[in-house]
């Protein structure tokens, strides 16, 4: 079994698998390789041949004692993070962050600035393209050390086509195919291979996905939700992102929240009226903030999450009380995602996620919540900050490109 607790008999022990079982730190000797799959010396021995070839794996300074088949100190096999790298990029309304990674996650090169994800995928795609081979030349790497390139998005995303369905904040990208007008970007402005894996998935998941991997490996149930312009969530369980049947899992900006006053008239940018994204997002509360004349505090109209965080920043007196009100409004919709799902952390991220917002959450989530899907809950707030989004996409990509099967298919199309 790939994922299960043994790795038995040759014919599921590839070189994928002994790759997986060092990554994951449960065999990292030769001798421990034999012991947990059953390969004979030898079989382990030509395996790892191949893995070394390809530059994988190494032998690591150290050894390890006591090794499971006796006799002396065994070496250390080890991952070798060296022999490539990953692109990174998370889109936001109004920015995005781009990144060149190196396969354990850490940044070699980042850069923040606009990008308005309404001007469309062609334009925004391209420029990525176009930050992507700056920060190679920053990274000193080269466009043939890039394995892989992962994207993060403010919509729904159906992750076997990386098509976002009927996203309401990015206009001009449902159904547009992303991956092929990112890989043709890439080789135009990096000089990369216009046949470079990509992976797509909603920013509320990766979000999740790296947070709970940098913070959190052990919690089974992880959930996360980003509350910025929009709200949406995003869930880890066992180690894996949880999508639902077709991307559309974590959508709970658009739960319907009729008990809130004036929520029947609250329009939200999917059309409809009353859904909770309408009446406790950061657009929803620039909107009061606008209406009341409050101004940002660089002089310019409130008109977006951002906008609201620097208020918040500031003290700003009107922009806390919202805030908390909002927590409220969404911890009563968190109430019945805790009691469904029983998760082990819940992380509030984003542009609002202030004590203000906070507060809110955890005054009407406790209040409405069953005292045992609460009772062994943490309540956090991001410890990746900006970075959450990256470094879920990153990590994306790693574990899609080295899984057990995917890698023995790459090792062979390499030739080794």
């Amino acid at each position: 079994m790939r994922n299960g607790t043994s790795v038995r008999g040759t014919a599921q022990a590839s070189a994928g698998d002994l790759l997986h079982l060092v990554r994951s730190g449960r065999a990292t000797t030769r001798g421990a390789l034999q012991q947990v799959t059953g390969l004979s010396r030898a079989t382990v021995g030509q395996r790892l041949d191949r893995l070394f070839r390809a530059g994988w794996l190494r032998e690591g300074s150290g050894t390890v004692a006591g090794s499971p088949l006796g006799g002396r100190p065994a070496a250390r096999l080890e991952f070798d993070d060296g022999h490539a790298v990953v692109l990174a990029a998370g889109l936001e309304t109004r920015h995005a962050r781009a990144a060149l990674l190196t396969l354990t996650g850490d940044v070699l090169a980042e850069h923040t600035g606009p990008l308005r994800v309404d001007e469309g995928p062609e334009r925004v795609l391209d420029e990525l393209g176009g930050r992507f081979a700056a920060l190679l030349r920053e990274g000193g790497r080269t466009a043939r050390a890039v394995c892989g390139i992962g994207l993060a998005v403010p919509g729904p995303v159906d992750s076997e086509t990386g098509r976002v369905v009927q996203p309401p904040i990015m206009p001009g990208w449902d159904g547009y195919d992303i991956r092929a007008r990112l890989r043709r970007s890439f080789a135009a402005r990096a000089g990369g291979s216009a046949r470079v894996p990509v992976l797509v998935d909603n920013d509320a998941n990766l979000m999740a996905y790296g947070e709970q991997r940098a913070a959190y490996p052990d919690c089974s149930a992880f959930a996360l939700v980003k509350v910025s312009t929009g709200i949406g969530a995003g869930v880890v369980v066992d180690g894996s992102v949880y999508r639902g049947a077709d991307g559309g899992a974590g959508d709970i900006g658009h739960i319907r929240v009729p008990w809130v006053p004036g929520s029947e008239s609250a329009l939200c940018r999917c059309g409809s009226y009353g859904c909770l994204a309408a009446v406790a997002s950061g657009r929803a509360l620039a909107g009061r903030l606008a209406a009341a004349g409050v101004p940002a505090p660089s002089g310019a109209d409130v008109t977006s999450g951002s906008d609201v965080a620097e208020l918040l920043a500031a003290g700003h007196p009107q922009a806390v009380r919202l805030a908390r009100e909002a927590g409220q409004r969404v911890g009563e919709v968190l109430a019945t995602v805790v009691t469904l799902l029983n998760p082990g952390v819940l992380m509030i991220a984003g542009d609002l996620a202030g004590t203000p917002f906070l507060t809110g959450v955890r005054e009407l989530l406790y209040q409405r919540a069953l005292p045992r899907s609460t009772a062994h809950l943490e309540i956090v707030t991001s410890r990746l900050g900006e970075r959450a989004a990256v470094t879920g996409a990153g990590a994306l990509v790693v574990e899609h490109l080295y899984a057990p099967q995917r890698a023995e298919e790459r090792l062979a199309a390499l030739g080794f």
